[in-house]
């Protein structure tokens, strides 16, 4: 299967939705209360049908697979989440352009969207390695992804310009299929322990 091929994906907890538009609704709910996270990109309320077209335009010049996370306990739309830099001939991509409301944070939902996605990219699609990048400043992200069981690979300073022209330090994790098992084991007993 390619990494940029449309496809719902859902376990117990979550149902990854293939993006819409109809889906700006939800999501713009969903962003309220997030606008402190001057290190995340985590679209305003105001700007959720934007940033909803922006994906699917970067979805349909082939650089994006975008999904809307639903909470199954809510039946509520709670975030995004995205396979992006998909390099399908080197079998490579990156999981990232994630946001969580505040309702999904410190619950089951990232834990089983990253179950998904990892399965996903490696059973579905055979990549040899999937990466994780975020903003130095985002400890939680940082957190987040370490326990998921990547390994930081770097920082990538002055890596990128914020909308405010601050300089960006990116710090970038992977995990590689021989890790993968022991990944997916440590994924499913979190979700077990709830």
């Amino acid at each position: 299967m390619l990494l940029a091929q449309s496809v719902t994906l859902e376990n117990a907890h979550v149902r990854l939705e293939p993006l819409r538009p109809e889906h700006a609704e939800e999501l713009a709910a969903a962003a309220v209360g997030l606008e402190h996270a001057w290190y995340t990109s985590v679209p305003s309320p105001v700007d959720a049908a934007s940033d909803v077209a922006q994906r699917l335009a970067w979805q349909a010049e082939g650089h994006m697979n975008a999904w809307a996370v639903r909470r199954l306990d809510s039946d509520r739309v709670v975030g995004e989440t995205t396979f992006c830099n998909i390099d399908q001939p080197h079998r490579h991509v990156e999981i990232g352009h994630t946001w969580l409301g505040l309702e999904a944070q410190r619950t089951a939902v990232n834990t089983a969207a990253k179950l998904l996605l990892l399965t996903h990219a490696f059973e579905a699609c055979d990549a040899i390695a999937v990466e994780f990048r975020t903003h130095w400043h985002n400890r939680q992200s940082r957190e987040a992804i370490a326990r998921l069981g990547a390994k930081q690979d770097g920082v990538l300073r002055n890596h990128r310009l914020g909308p405010d022209g601050s300089l960006r330090d990116t710090v970038v994790f992977s995990i590689l299929p021989t890790e993968w098992p022991a990944v997916r084991l440590g994924l499913q007993e979190r979700l077990r322990r709830g």
